[in-house]
């Protein structure tokens, strides 16, 4: 190791995407800042939100948006999403052509469906870490994995079949960067990387998580209240498996449509796309289903329909599905449903039960690292300033002082 660094000082070599990162976070401070140049993207075309051309395309520029994660590549990490790229990426994937991957190759090492197992199973150990303590938790860790040992299978040797089990795979690990990266609120970042992953998607002739990618764009565009496009990427979701839809992928994309239009204040439409959520799940089969979709069941569903309620200011509605949606095994998703209790009490009158139930959040998501879920106390926070001062109000401030989100949220409020 004193070898390295010797050679880095003296300008022999450079931190490689390995050590970089870890100098990066020794010093504080971002790649460009040290005088590291391996790894550092500069290329404007990274910050352009686009959806990639082909399969090779996509490797390329998921490789560097890697690279510029890994580096800190500050104009990645504050861009901010881009409209036009939603519909777009709606559009192309619902006019694409024949899936395709890439012409086979003649040098890189040779992949097969042990390696892909590999991945899946890593993804999966990820995505679990994700779900109990949020996407800043391991968030580097994902992408240094997908960097280091990812990105040389996909640039590998591998037969059609292969290739696209492969394609398919990456295309979940890259939905998980970019449900972390959200939940870390890298905005632009992380609809980068869920615009890579619907393209692996499309060339693994993947349509159901391709349109599970599409309701996570939909849910990302009603948290940044981009509404219109919301509802439209959960309707070319909806459209795009109809062949191949199951009740529980048509239930959640309809609980996505049914998230923006309570934001837009069509009320009979929410409610329409919420009735038409609960009679798909009624008649799913768990045996037919993804695994990756197993997650949405009623719990998940009386979530998204507490969030509808408390957005079109249903307070006691709100309530009665809030109640409903304690899932007890998803800590960040149980956090959100209880500030939308909390919430939806403070909407009703209730300053006293609003505290109490938003001091029971705390005390949940005391593990979880996300900037999301900050954002929603704050959003908490302020209502409760606003509905005045108050003897419950200023209790929970004071039991409150030292939980971590509620510290992490001062400057939000």
């Amino acid at each position: 190791m004193k070898r390295r660094i010797a050679s880095w000082e003296n300008g022999h070599s450079a931190p490689d995407d390995f050590y970089g990162p870890l100098l990066c976070d020794a010093y504080s401070t971002s790649a460009a800042e040290l005088g590291l140049s391996h790894g550092v993207i500069t290329d404007s075309a990274l910050l352009d939100a686009a959806y990639p051309a082909s399969p090779d395309d996509a490797i390329r520029t998921v490789g560097q948006l890697w690279r510029a994660d890994l580096n800190q590549y500050d104009p990645l990490l504050a861009a901010g999403p881009s409209e036009p790229a939603w519909n777009e990426a709606s559009l192309r994937w619902l006019v694409a052509p024949d899936p395709s991957i890439p012409q086979p190759r003649t040098e890189g090492a040779r992949v097969g469906l042990g390696d892909v197992a590999a991945i899946k199973t890593t993804a999966d150990m990820f995505a679990q870490l994700d779900d109990q303590f949020g996407g800043d938790h391991a968030r580097h860790s994902v992408i240094q994995y997908l960097n280091n040992d990812v990105a040389p299978l996909l640039r590998g040797r591998y037969t059609e079949q292969v290739g696209r089990a492969l394609f398919s795979t990456v295309a979940e690990a890259t939905l998980l960067a970019g449900w972390m990266s959200y939940d870390a609120c890298h905005h632009g970042l992380a609809q980068r990387y869920l615009l890579q992953a619907l393209r692996f998607a499309q060339d693994a002739n993947d349509r159901r998580l391709a349109g599970s990618i599409l309701s996570a764009m939909s849910h990302q565009a009603t948290f940044l209240g981009r509404y219109t496009e919301a509802a439209i990427l959960a309707r070319a979701a909806l459209m795009g498996i109809s062949p191949v839809a199951t009740p529980t992928l048509r239930a959640q994309f309809h609980a996505m449509e049914a998230r923006a239009l309570a934001r837009t204040g069509d009320v009979a439409a929410c409610e329409a796309a919420l009735s038409a959520a609960t009679k798909a799940l009624e008649s799913r089969n768990n045996d037919d289903e993804p695994e990756w979709i197993s997650y949405f069941d009623e719990a998940e569903l009386a979530a998204e329909a507490a969030h509808c309620f408390r957005d079109v200011n249903s307070a006691r509605r709100a309530v009665a599905h809030a109640e409903n949606a304690m899932s007890g095994s998803h800590v960040r998703s149980d956090f959100f449903a209880t500030m939308v209790l909390a919430d939806a009490h403070l909407r009703a009158g209730d300053v006293e039960e609003a505290c109490r139930v938003a001091l029971d959040a705390l005390d949940l998501g005391e593990q979880l690292k996300s900037a999301r879920c900050i954002s929603y106390l704050a959003e908490f926070r302020r209502n409760l300033s606003a509905a005045g001062r108050s003897g419950a109000a200023h209790e929970l401030a004071e039991q409150a002082r030292e939980h971590r989100l509620w510290i992490a949220s001062e400057q939000n409020v």
